[in-house]
């Protein structure tokens, strides 16, 4: 049995059930990629390290993480190409509703969650990248965890 998606994740797909017209799912993916903010400089500045640079990603993306004031993770993104629609609307899709989950929820987002955001008609090259930035989300969001354990030990 699998785990239950985190709850802003099943909300978001819920929702997106209900644009069933192609076009309109267009715009609502274009909305969310409006809302993109590059990452602030005080969490990190160019030329971005290689750690965290989306593999297969054609709009060059990077994913970083800092802690969630209420707990859990926070996400920002960088977005290198300014036409990377899909990227900057899978970075605000991903901030919006893992930040501020803890790293275990976050591990139960499966990858293929991009066709369940962009439709089954998504290119193969471009589903690649998207997957790979949930891929790293993940990467990072269980990393971040493993060192506040390594802190916790540390301390004692």
């Amino acid at each position: 049995m699998s785990k239950p998606l985190p709850p802003r994740v099943a909300e978001l797909l819920e929702d997106l059930k209900l644009v069933e017209d192609r076009q309109d799912r267009f715009m609502t993916l274009i909305d969310f990629a409006d809302r993109f903010e590059d990452v602030p400089e005080s969490v990190a500045k160019r030329p971005f390290p290689e750690t965290n640079h989306v593999k297969r990603c054609e709009s060059e993306a990077y994913v970083f993480t800092t802690a969630h004031p209420d707990g859990g993770v926070k996400f920002h993104f960088a977005v290198e190409n300014p036409q990377g629609i899909s990227a900057k609307a899978m970075a605000v899709i991903l901030d919006e509703t893992l930040s501020g989950e803890e790293p275990d929820a976050i591990a139960t987002v499966p990858t293929d969650l991009v066709y369940e955001v962009f439709g089954k008609e998504l290119s193969m090259g471009k589903g690649q990248g998207l997957m790979g930035m949930i891929e790293l989300v993940k990467i990072l969001a269980k990393k971040m965890k493993v060192e506040a354990a390594a802190e916790e030990l540390k301390g004692q």
